[in-house]
């Protein structure tokens, strides 16, 4: 019998980590079902508001993920209401099998070089 890839629980999914002496809140929904997308993304303002305004670092890896409307609207509602505590913001996702002109994964930052969270 093939054991399936293990995959991380809801609890890991949503950590903080340091990376040169920076404090950084991983939202891994990598490979979620929109369900968990939504679920997860509610949960990041429980993270977020804990910090000092304006101080916080936050890595998003969309890599494989799925979404519907209410996902958008959960992830949507959530940016607003964590904006205030947000310092710097990047999004990792993978690109279609059909666009290798930049490699296999995109970078989509708000204040990052792509050095820095690549």
């Amino acid at each position: 019998m093939i054991k399936q890839r293990e995959r991380p629980n809801m609890d890991d999914r949503l950590r903080f980590f340091e990376h040169e002496g920076h404090r950084i809140l991983l939202v891994d929904l990598s490979h979620c079902t929109a369900r968990e997308v939504e679920e997860i993304t509610r949960r990041v303002p429980d993270y977020v508001t804990t910090q000092p305004l304006g101080s916080t670092l936050i890595l998003t890896d969309f890599g494989g993920a799925s979404f519907d409307r209410d996902t958008l609207i959960a992830m949507k509602e959530t940016a607003v209401f964590d904006k205030p505590y947000v310092k710097k913001s990047a999004l990792f996702f993978k690109t279609s099998p059909n666009n290798r002109r930049r490699g296999n994964r995109e970078p989509y930052h708000r204040g990052w070089r792509c050095e820095e969270v690549c």
